[in-house]
């Protein structure tokens, strides 16, 4: 668990090492993350260039752990040094019943606070004096936003063969498995720059009926762990939150609206 993770203040480790030891560990669930959703989701067959998109996101990870591993070599450090947390693979398991679930919670969720945390990361490792750590960090939070991009292509193109609301099913789906992660900061320029639009993630723009079923929630949770701190702390309070899908009928119906899509 997370609250099990000793802090900066706490660890033996340099601030840049300590930095990024936890983006190392990022980028390796990352890797598992993304060949997960490809194996996972092979059942339904959708269209090649969806397990292709991701083929090229989880080469894109393993590239910037190798980034990260050398870096941390540099400073004296090695992955490994510290404990690391499990919440990324929490989402995994999260949203191992459905592509949408998975979409929304990783590549649209959990890859987005890359977005949200990449400027104020490498600024501080520049206030550590570390301007070569900074450069890489930046140059993952840059990258990292084709993976958003991605996610909520492919999420939109199913919601839509589906005939669902895509904004809808993204916000009883992180209510409901993931609430953790609609928790400000956003950077929300960069979110929109990608496709995802504010309206998805920021609670202050939902209904209220859905901002009240969010809160309602929250504190169902607190009250079942206090001491909660991610998925895992919690998982009575999770389930599937969409009904399954027909993998011929979406097969058939994602064909034509990709279709569409390309004649507009």
């Amino acid at each position: 668990p997370a609250r099990e993770i000793p802090s900066l203040k706490s660890s033996r480790m340099s601030p840049s090492a300590y930095t990024l030891h936890n983006l190392a560990h990022v980028e390796l669930n990352a890797i598992d993350l993304a060949w997960d959703s490809m194996v996972r989701f092979s059942h339904l067959r959708l269209p090649h260039a969806f397990y292709e998109d991701f083929v090229r996101v989880a080469d894109d990870e393993s590239r910037h752990l190798g980034w990260c591993l050398q870096r941390l070599y540099e400073v004296g450090a090695r992955y490994g040094d510290m404990p690391a947390h499990n919440l990324l693979w929490d989402g995994c398991i999260a949203s191992s019943n459905d592509v949408r679930e998975r979409l929304a919670v990783v590549p649209m969720s959990q890859e987005a606070r890359g977005l949200d945390a990449g400027g104020r990361l490498a600024e501080r490792l520049v206030g550590w004096g570390d301007n070569v750590s900074a450069a890489i960090v930046t140059r993952i939070s840059e990258e990292e936003r084709q993976h958003v991009a991605v996610g909520t292509y492919w999420f939109g193109a199913i919601c839509g063969a589906l005939e669902q609301d895509a904004q809808s099913v993204f916000v009883d789906t992180l209510t409901t498995l993931t609430p953790e992660l609609l928790r400000p900061p956003f950077n929300n320029e960069a979110r929109e720059a990608v496709g995802l639009p504010r309206s998805y993630y920021d609670e202050n723009l939902w209904s209220e009926s859905d901002r009240r079923r969010l809160n309602q929630i929250r504190t169902e949770r607190k009250k079942a762990n206090p001491m909660a701190s991610g998925m895992a702390d919690d998982p009575g309070l999770r389930g599937q939150t969409l009904p399954p899908i027909d993998a011929a009928a979406l097969r058939v119906r994602l064909s034509s609206f990709l279709q569409f899509e390309d004649e507009m």
